[in-house]
């Protein structure tokens, strides 16, 4: 192979490593995107064929590496850390847990022609399944926006657990309100030095900013009741006199101290936009005769929590 040819592969093996490098601390540091993950999964493949041939390109040198017994240190090296990263000591725990990324491998969405799937596993031993059944109006070829996402009883966005794309955050109002206002509110926590949390969030045990307190608590008395909510929009759907209808709001309420195996989510209104003294503001209001098709949106979601207990 030509020296040009070489210096190819070395200069894309280099500007592949560059990619992977930089989507590996994306994925740790920013909440779940598939787009970076599959990014970073893909440049992972075209990473290992340019290291192929990189190897073809400079075989007789890195034969002379494998008859030293440097390369053996460094095999054992990478050997050791490859089984502490895996068994995850109580150290490696707590730097994985410093990701914003809670869960990521865990989650599971699959939409198909009878509605749509969630599945999110925070833990061996818990397991949540939302099932969404699509109803006479659910076009798979146009499906509607969806965002699934999890609040405390003050009505605090948790976490979010199906974001939708850059397209629907604009048709979801409701679902972008909170996750708005929960960014707002860590800013504002990590801003101050001395941040009274409960003058954000509301009581005590509804003030902390990690879902795994809601999901997974520690101890079984400082369990808190949290919501599964869905804002679910089909974008131009005209009905009378109204040219679009507004989004959906379903809802079910999670009690880990005694979770229920199978629940309903019920319809619990539309939002309006209400703002209080120039700030932005919304609130649920009951469905009236402004919504037709998008009654028929869904026909029902059952969410099943499995849960396994010593």
């Amino acid at each position: 192979m030509s020296a040009t040819r070489r210096r190819y592969v070395t200069l894309l093996l280099a500007l592949t490593f560059l990619v992977m490098a930089v989507s590996g601390v994306l994925a740790f540091a920013r909440p779940f995107s598939i787009q970076i993950v599959g990014l970073h999964s893909l440049m992972g493949f075209l990473f290992i064929a340019l290291a192929a041939l990189h190897i073809h390109n400079n075989f007789r040198p890195l034969k002379k590496y494998a008859q030293s017994k440097i390369v053996w240190i460094c095999l054992i090296v990478i050997l050791i850390l490859s089984g502490v990263f895996i068994l995850q000591p109580k150290p490696v725990k707590q730097i994985l847990g410093l990701s914003k990324n809670f869960g990521p491998s865990l989650d599971r969405f699959e939409l198909h022609d009878t509605g749509m799937s969630f599945e999110y596993t925070p833990s061996p031993s818990y397991t949540m399944q939302l099932s969404v059944k699509s109803g006479k109006n659910y076009s798979t070829q146009q499906p509607p926006h969806i965002a699934i996402w999890l609040e405390n009883q003050g009505a605090y966005h948790i976490k979010t657990l199906r974001a939708p794309d850059d397209a629907g955050k604009s048709q979801l109002p409701y679902w972008n309100f909170k996750v708005a206002g929960w960014e707002q509110a860590k800013r504002d926590a990590e801003s101050s030095e001395e941040t009274d949390v409960d003058g954000v969030s509301g009581a005590t045990p509804n003030g902390s900013f990690d879902p795994a307190d809601y999901i997974l608590p520690a101890q079984s008395d400082t369990v808190t009741p949290y919501r599964l909510m869905i804002e679910i929009n089909q974008p131009n759907d005209a009905h009378g006199v109204n040219p679009d209808q507004p989004s959906l709001i379903y809802s079910v309420e999670i009690d880990n101290s005694r979770p229920q195996t199978f629940q309903l989510l019920e319809l619990v209104g539309y939002p309006k936009r209400e703002d209080e003294d120039g700030k932005e503001a919304w609130a649920l209001y009951y469905v009236d005769d402004q919504f037709g098709s998008a009654l028929h949106l869904i026909d029902s979601s059952l969410l099943t929590i499995e849960r396994k207990t010593d």
